[in-house]
């Protein structure tokens, strides 16, 4: 029974213009050099420039190894709970969010899903053997890509987040439940590098 290995990952660390920067860059190259040890098929990535420079970076590494860009991937919020579903914290989030916005986000969240969030989808239906793909994309992405994975109501991505270059993996197996083996694991990253993309607090 194959088994389709989702290797998810968020960009390096960007600027205000949404460039890497030289951190994010030395983080991208150092998760390049992890997912070196593994056999990866193929490399997915946002089309927003943060996320298709750390892909760049990434396939270094990962000579001959296909890069693709997938629309999927973008940034976006992939659900708006309604107000009695919104914990505390979140309150006024989603001020000025308007309908239009949140159906397109829950549109692309839905495709986000048929394209990665199964066994069954295109990329593991051509092979009778395991896929190994990675993910170059953003925090929320992943935040649902995981709610998903272990079954959890739609309002849990709120508060999964994710360090830059940081590794989360999700297996899918045919008949079975997804595996959410790795949750934002940064042991390929030094300690400097670890816990951008989260608020400055202390951090173990």
């Amino acid at each position: 029974m194959p088994t389709r290995h989702l290797y998810l990952a968020r960009h390096g660390a960007a600027n205000a213009l949404g460039e890497l920067t030289g951190t994010g860059t030395r983080q991208a190259r150092l998760l390049g050099e992890r997912l070196a040890t593994l056999p990866i098929d193929v490399v997915w990535h946002s089309p927003l420039p943060r996320a298709a420079t750390s892909a760049q970076e990434i396939a270094g590494h990962l000579p001959g190894v296909p890069m693709i860009e997938a629309p999927e991937l973008i940034d976006h919020i992939p659900y708006v709970p309604p107000a009695d579903e919104t914990p505390p914290p979140w309150t006024g989030f989603f001020d000025g969010y308007t309908k239009t916005e949140a159906s397109a986000g829950e549109l692309i969240a839905d495709t986000l899903l048929a394209r990665f969030g199964s066994a069954t989808a295109a990329a593991t239906a051509r092979r009778p053997t395991d896929t190994h793909e990675v993910l170059i994309t953003h925090s929320y992405p992943i935040a649902w890509l995981v709610r998903h994975a272990v079954g959890a109501p739609a309002t849990r991505w709120l508060g999964l987040d994710t360090a830059n270059a940081a590794l989360t993996l999700i297996e899918h197996r045919c008949g079975l439940p997804p595996a959410l083996v790795l949750f934002n694991e940064m042991s390929h990253l030094p300690t400097d590098l670890r816990w951008t993309g989260f608020p400055t607090t202390t951090r173990p």
